[in-house]
């Protein structure tokens, strides 16, 4: 498992053929794992728009994790879930994905995250480390919070929130395993380029702090 370049998706700018255009100039260019998280969907078009984006992750052999939904993580095999607060606990859903799916979860606090690992998350995304442009509600978290979690866990964590080429000077000194970002792929004019970028200025974030 792979984080340095984590893509969590957002179709809401795009028609389905733009979304799947840019998923796959994504996966092409360096992306090397995918969250396909979508809000507003019914679990019908959820499900829909996972097969799509699994035949592109295939293609390309990356993991495809599905945002908070359990069933539609089983139903098109993808490779795991991404759990929030307030969806299904992690020790539930490892009991109905057993031991091969990746269970990733959102942590804001050290408590958070050690409960987090010990229910059996298999990495953690922290943040926001900057306000978003989703419509995520978002609760920003200090870099020294993120250090903290890093100092007091032993899975992988991936930092996530605002995130783009020309801010991840924030997170040099810390021990994160990658940076997850939305709109700095999903929104680029020049998709090829940026995500190659990004995962340039990820794997030196991890060479000069790990």
């Amino acid at each position: 498992m792979d984080l340095s370049l984590y893509l969590v998706t957002d179709s809401t700018y795009h028609d389905e053929n733009t979304f799947l255009n840019i998923v796959d100039v994504a996966c092409k260019s360096g992306v090397t794992i995918i969250q396909l998280r979508e809000k507003d969907k019914t679990t019908r078009e959820y499900m829909d728009l996972a097969i799509k984006v699994k035949k592109i992750t295939d293609k390309y052999n990356l993991p495809l994790i599905i945002d908070d939904r359990v069933d539609i993580t089983l139903a098109i095999d993808a490779a795991g879930v991404h759990l929030g607060a307030m969806d299904m606990p992690i020790n539930t859903a490892r009991k109905i994905l057993g031991k091969n799916k990746i269970i990733g979860a959102t942590a804001k606090t050290v408590e958070a995250s050690v409960l987090a690992q010990k229910l059996g998350a298999d990495y953690l995304g922290v943040g926001a480390i900057y306000p978003t442009t989703t419509k995520v509600t978002t609760v920003i978290t200090k870099v020294s919070t993120l250090n903290d979690i890093c100092d007091n866990i032993t899975i992988p964590v991936v930092a996530i929130g605002g995130l783009n080429a020309s801010n991840t000077d924030i997170l040099d000194g810390t021990k994160i395993s990658g940076i997850a970002v939305v709109s700095a792929i999903m929104k680029s004019d020049n998709v090829e380029f940026d995500t190659h970028n990004l995962l340039e200025i990820s794997k030196s974030i991890q060479l000069k702090n790990n």
